[in-house]
């Protein structure tokens, strides 16, 4: 049973590596725009995030795999390579799917902590682990992200011609 909670965590932790690291792009291209603070926002809750999910791994004496988290990161830097309309700039379709790729992971992470409270056992296990609050704060951050996905899909579409 731990060897399979151990992969689990390892798995989602390389999912959480993708979305830190996503975010944390999608803030940079998007400095100097009214798309900046929430993603900045963002970013720092997912950072808050993976390393919160660190700490339960220790907790339950699950190691971190390197190349498991290593793939992830080095996953989210080829993705960087999608055709996004242009050839060499930063489109607004760019914009709308990494706004929509975060709401996703946000989502994600809400089943997620659900999974770990209830399924995994570590509610009763970790006490201490407020999974409720990060619960919440997933719900936070989904709040924060979606009136931008909303304006960057209009924008995206908009520039597509509908």
């Amino acid at each position: 049973m731990d060897t399979l909670l151990g992969i689990y965590l390892n798995d989602q932790l390389a999912m959480g590596l993708v979305w830190r690291e996503l975010a944390r792009r999608a803030a940079r291209n998007n400095r100097d725009t009214g798309f900046e603070a929430p993603l900045r926002e963002v970013a720092s809750a997912i950072a808050e995030d993976v390393e919160t999910y660190r700490d339960i791994m220790r907790a339950v004496a699950v190691r971190v795999n390197p190349v498991k988290a290593g793939a992830a990161v080095v996953a989210e830097r080829l993705g960087r390579l999608k055709p996004n309309g242009r050839l060499t700039s930063y489109s607004p379709l760019s914009r709308f799917w990494e706004l929509e790729a975060l709401v996703m992971g946000i989502e994600g992470k809400k089943v997620l902590w659900t999974t770990l409270r209830d399924a995994a056992g570590l509610g009763a296990r970790l006490p201490e682990v407020d999974f409720d609050r990060l619960i919440t704060r997933a719900d936070r951050q989904r709040s924060l992200l979606e009136p931008a996905r909303l304006r960057a899909g209009e924008e995206a579409f908009a520039a597509a011609g509908r």
